[in-house]
């Protein structure tokens, strides 16, 4: 048996073997016999190598993933948009202000989303210079394709920054990228903008994922636990940014999902950096041990959240039933993840949740018999910035452990830890 490198840098284990392009073999002596021809290499003995079991020992982590540094002050687009005046600014910009019925269902639809500001790229100005972008549906891919190609990127760069800095260590020890938007799409995608935008090492392993929708903090968590502990000092960079040019546009009577959309979409980014072992001697601390990740498909959810590309941008659409989808469904996945562990008691855990509305949270608060302050946090960065889609879970560790510092300082107790 022989451990052959070959030019993918794949490990592969032979006894006897045709391949193309070896470039070295490994043994643990030299008694070893290897025959080439044009067809390939025939390996017929190796005495002592490693076994397979030792190999892949040795390429994995001992330890479990943990989440190494957060972007606590994450970055986002610098126009702030107060939730009050929204309805006024929204309908006007969008040449709307006719529809005087739509705009008070708008206005109350912005009162119950519990938002206080957000955070857009759009501005005023550019609204003006793009009008098909204001319209309900009208032809705007392609600009919107080139705002997103380039600002994504960027934006994502300012929390990878503010991540590396906290983290405390050289970027040149990044050896994995996970770069994850509903943004725009692009190829070369914007993973491989952000490397450049970085000046990561060119091999680092990338990741891009798109139009994932709100889910995406978890699903890029799920990916990086597994990428950390299958790879032995392995540490991966996690970015999360979205800019909701992709499907800002005018009010309809008729689609009432997408103005909700409208209400509570905002703009944001954050980032992390995840490992297994870490190297106490050089400072790096577990913030969170990832235990498991998992994520399920609600029965009955098929239409309930949808995401459609198209000439005229993303189209939003949303159903009534979405709270009450999740609330239905939430104890059997809590009952399949923390079994295994002993938890039964939610009101034990800390809850990072992802904002995707008041009425989602305040459906699972009653189902699940919570205590107000478990989604405490969850309930402040919706106020704060809206749904940001994918990077509000990022977005709303950084804050949870952020407060939680900051109130240990000080000697206050905000909620227990499960």
């Amino acid at each position: 048996m022989v451990y052959t490198k070959t030019k993918p840098y794949c490990l592969f284990r032979f006894g006897t073997v045709r391949f193309y392009h070896i470039e070295q073999t490994y043994t643990q002596n030299q008694n070893i016999k290897l025959q080439s021809n044009q067809t390939g290499i025939s390996i017929t003995m190796v005495m002592g190598a490693l076994s397979l079991d030792e190999i892949r020992k040795a390429q994995r982590a001992d330890g479990p993933a943990s989440i190494l540094a957060i972007g606590t002050s994450t970055a986002n687009p610098p126009n702030q948009v107060t939730q009050a005046e929204y309805p006024d600014y929204y309908f006007r910009i969008t040449n709307s202000e006719h529809m005087t019925d739509l705009k008070e269902k708008f206005k109350r639809m912005c009162d119950k989303s519990v938002i206080r500001k957000r955070y857009m790229h759009l501005t005023e100005e550019f609204l003006k210079d793009n009008p098909n972008i204001c319209a309900f549906m009208a032809p705007s891919l392609d600009v919107r394709q080139d705002i997103l190609v380039a600002e994504v990127p960027k934006l994502g760069k300012e929390a990878a920054v503010k991540a590396i800095k906290e983290w405390g260590q050289p970027k040149s020890k990044i050896t994995h990228l996970v770069f994850c938007t509903t943004s725009g799409v692009a190829m070369p995608g914007a993973d491989y903008q952000l490397i450049k935008l970085l000046g990561l090492c060119p091999s680092v392993k990338r990741v891009m994922m798109y139009h994932q929708g709100c889910y995406a903090g978890g699903t890029v968590l799920r990916l990086a636990k597994d990428i950390a502990e299958n790879n032995r000092g392995a540490r991966v960079l996690i970015i999360c940014a979205e800019i909701t040019v992709v499907t800002f546009r005018g009010p309809s009577e008729t689609q009432l999902d997408s103005l909700v959309g409208q209400s509570f979409f905002g703009d944001g980014t954050a980032a992390l950096i995840v490992g297994s072992d870490p190297d106490t001697s050089v400072g790096e601390k577990p913030i969170f041990e990832m235990v498991s990740a998992a994520q399920t498909i609600l029965p009955d959810s098929q239409g309930a959240i949808e995401g459609h590309l198209k000439e005229v941008a993303l189209t939003f659409h949303l159903l009534k039933t979405v709270p009450g989808l999740i609330s239905k469904n939430i104890e059997k996945c809590l009952e399949e993840a923390f079994k295994p562990l002993g938890i039964s008691d939610w009101n034990s855990l800390f809850w990072i949740a992802h904002p995707g509305g008041p009425s989602i949270l305040d459906h699972v608060e009653i189902k699940l018999g919570l205590k107000a302050e478990k989604m405490k946090a969850t309930r402040h960065v919706l106020s704060e910035y809206g749904n940001m889609s994918s990077a509000c879970i990022i977005h709303l560790s950084g804050h949870w452990f952020w407060f939680k510092h900051v109130l240990t300082m000080h000697n206050i107790q905000w909620w227990q830890i499960g």
